[in-house]
């Protein structure tokens, strides 16, 4: 299987710019969390999470389906590339089936809109509550790349109440806020 160093290796490889490199590993986080409060792999959901947009900056005309290819042919497992292949639906046609294709639809966008909120925020992530989040997600002009459907529809499709899920992306990424430079020291340097 695909180790995270290797799924790493592949980011550095084909992602130049570190914003997008700091959403995959925030989605990573975000994944990992539901996996361990799902009682499933950490390791194998966290490289869906990981690799989602390897082949947005490179290829962003035939994304995801690019970065899928080479994925199955470097040894990704199946459910990691269907769960690629399912955060794109509207391109790809593969929907949403499996607890993690919910999952990472389901962060995806939302991880987008959570570091934003950090950003703004003289505490980073170190005391952001859903409150917070829930306001900016309703103020169209913030974070305007998020889509705000893609975030209704993941709540929906994972079943769980909106204050809730955004707790367990907060909480995911919070795991890892120094990775992600979203402590209070790291958002008043920006």
């Amino acid at each position: 299987m695909l180790r995270r160093d290797d799924a790493l290796a592949l980011l550095n490889d084909w992602v130049d710019n570190e914003a997008l490199r700091l959403h995959m590993r925030s989605v990573e986080a975000a994944v990992r969390h539901y996996a361990t409060l799902r009682g499933a792999d950490p390791e194998l959901w966290g490289l869906a999470g990981l690799l989602h947009d390897l082949d947005w900056e490179k290829h962003p005309e035939t994304h995801p389906v690019t970065a899928v290819e080479h994925l199955k042919g470097v040894g990704c497992p199946e459910e990691v590339c269907h769960a690629i292949l399912a955060h794109r639906p509207d391109y790809t046609g593969v929907e949403p089936e499996t607890e993690l294709d919910r999952v990472l639809y389901a962060c995806d966008e939302l991880s987008g809109l959570v570091y934003a909120c950090c950003l703004v925020r003289p505490n980073g992530i170190d005391d952001l509550k859903p409150k917070s989040v829930t306001k900016k997600l309703k103020d169209k002009a913030f974070a305007a790349g998020v889509n705000r459907d893609d975030v209704a529809r993941g709540i929906e499709l994972i079943g769980l109440d909106r204050t809730e899920h955004i707790q367990n992306v907060i909480d995911g990424m919070r795991a890892v806020a120094e990775e992600l430079k979203l402590r209070a020291v790291d958002v008043a340097r920006s």
